[in-house]
């Protein structure tokens, strides 16, 4: 449970994370510090499968030994995960001594899940919420599925470069909205910079990798899922549906359509991909996820000459794409001022 330090900085919106259970352990894949409590929202990361489970008890016996969500060994296919998924989410509505939330109440509680969660969320919203009552207000899913079924709450769908491999797609509604990120991966760097020193303490080493070419995209896939969470919370709380957004554009053999650097076209556009200082995509190939990794290969320092010629025009093409992407809600404020911060100190090699 993570919560902004003072109760005055929060802002209503608890996001209920179905922790990540694909590398056999837990990651909350979609924790963000800047992007959430920094934002003034909650966060809460729920583990409900078996794998995610056995290895917190395998890791600290003393304070895990005892959980178990397999029903004394009866059901160990996750059959109970969609149970406890939400019987523990219903417990962020409770207020005072001894609740998750502490005296704060929550306003807006978002399922949200990413890849293989997003997977376990979209069952649970098509079989399982049908005959069991309401917990969430709305959701979001980020890399992964999605459901087919309209209910009456809001569901975000958000989706990067990797994830989207059709032009066939569900239209947005009064209730859906799906976003596709240029250039942003799966996985990318974001995560893998917040969780290295996290498995190397728990693990004893972060995983490498041997990816054919330079993995982890640089793409901030977790500043557009930022403003999702901020829209959605708008959508639940006053009904203001965010806008759309254009899709990835495709070739006509069927591949993602790219400019002459190799970039994707269309999509929710950055300033990493409208401003580039080097190649980001989704794709990547080689050894476990490298698949899931993207690329990111810098541009050398002929080619930024090129393309910008000094410092400040670099610095400004960073602020014209962002201030297209906040005027189209595709980032928030603080996003953007990172961006320019982070501008200021590219260096520019003159034409």
């Amino acid at each position: 449970m993570r919560r902004p330090a003072r109760p005055s900085g929060f802002g209503g919106t608890v996001v209920a994370e179905w922790q990540n259970v694909s590398a056999g352990y837990d990651l909350d894949a979609l924790w963000s510090t800047d992007q959430i409590t920094g934002a003034g929202q909650a966060w809460a990361g729920i583990s409900a499968q078996r794998v995610g489970v056995e290895h917190l008890r395998e890791w600290s016996p003393a304070r895990y030994g005892d959980l178990d969500v397999t029903g004394g060994g009866r059901f160990t296919r996750d059959e109970l995960s969609y149970d406890i998924y939400a019987q523990v989410a219903s417990t962020l509505r409770r207020r005072g001594p001894g609740a998750p939330l502490g005296g704060l109440r929550a306003r807006a509680l978002i399922g949200a899940g990413a890849s293989q969660s997003a997977g376990r969320m979209t069952v649970y919203h098509d079989a399982v919420l049908p005959q069991t009552a309401k917990v969430f207000d709305g959701y979001a899913f980020a890399v992964g599925s999605a459901p087919a079924r309209r209910g009456t709450e809001p569901v975000f769908h958000i989706l990067s470069e990797t994830d989207v491999r059709s032009p066939e797609r569900m239209p947005d509604t009064p209730v859906y909205r799906r976003w596709e990120v240029a250039g942003s991966a799966h996985s990318g760097w974001h995560g893998q910079a917040y969780r290295s020193s996290i498995l190397a303490r728990d693990l004893g080493e972060a995983p490498s990798y041997d990816c054919e070419r330079p993995p982890f995209s640089r793409v901030p896939l977790h500043h557009v899922i930022a403003a999702a969470y901020a829209h959605l919370g708008r959508w639940i709380e006053d009904g203001t549906a965010p806008p759309s957004a254009p899709p990835l554009e495709f070739a006509p053999d069927g591949t993602l359509a790219r400019d002459e650097r190799g970039m994707a076209e269309g999509g929710v556009r950055l300033s990493q991909v409208e401003a580039p200082t080097a190649l980001n995509t989704g794709q990547n190939t080689g050894e476990t996820f490298c698949v899931l990794f993207g690329t990111h290969v810098p541009f050398g320092g002929a080619e930024l000459a090129a393309r910008y010629g000094t410092d400040a025009r670099y610095t400004a093409a960073v602020l014209r794409s962002d201030a297209r992407n906040l005027l189209a809600g595709h980032i928030l404020p603080a996003d953007a001022w990172a961006n320019a911060l982070a501008a200021l100190d590219v260096d520019i090699p003159r034409s």
